[in-house]
């Protein structure tokens, strides 16, 4: 089975936060011509480097937009989980760089869990592998797109 990657959902202020970053990065001159400092040259290499990531994801990103209130886990989703022993926590899919206004903590969809829960029904049990190697066995108990969950 082919799986086609998703788009990184991001929240309008996400969004607007990144969009800032990028413009105050690429104001930033670099190092003056060959100065021979080492460390202005690598620091110079990471901000190009993080121009570069977030063009890229500025670029592919979905913002805002709603994914289908049809109780799938997606990018965008709030989800709700319970652990095998019985914690229970809620999250935003979403792109990392994200920082949910309302303090929802925010897991990407290519995080162990998220890979694990993308696609998943309210009551389906997904697996997924911590760095430890244990496994974690998870319930999706809720989802609901980004928004609904504050209205409620």
């Amino acid at each position: 089975m082919t799986t086609t990657p998703s788009r990184p959902w991001l929240t309008p202020d996400a969004h607007a936060r990144l969009a800032a970053e990028l413009a105050a990065l690429q104001q930033t001159p670099g190092p003056d011509g060959d100065s021979g400092e080492p460390d202005r040259l690598v620091h110079d290499q990471h901000r190009r480097a993080r121009i570069r990531e977030l063009q890229s994801l500025l670029r592919d990103a979905v913002v805002g937009q709603a994914p289908p209130d049809d109780g799938v886990a997606e990018p965008g989703m709030v989800l709700t989980v319970r652990y095998d022993d019985g914690a229970t926590e809620t999250f935003l899919l979403g792109t990392r760089d994200d920082n949910s206004p309302d303090g929802l903590d925010v897991y990407s969809p290519d995080s162990p869990l998220g890979h694990a829960l993308s696609g998943a029904k309210p009551g389906e049990h997904r697996e997924y592998q911590v760095p430890s190697g244990a496994l974690v066995r998870v319930t999706l108990t809720g989802a609901h797109p980004y928004g609904y969950h504050r209205r409620s």
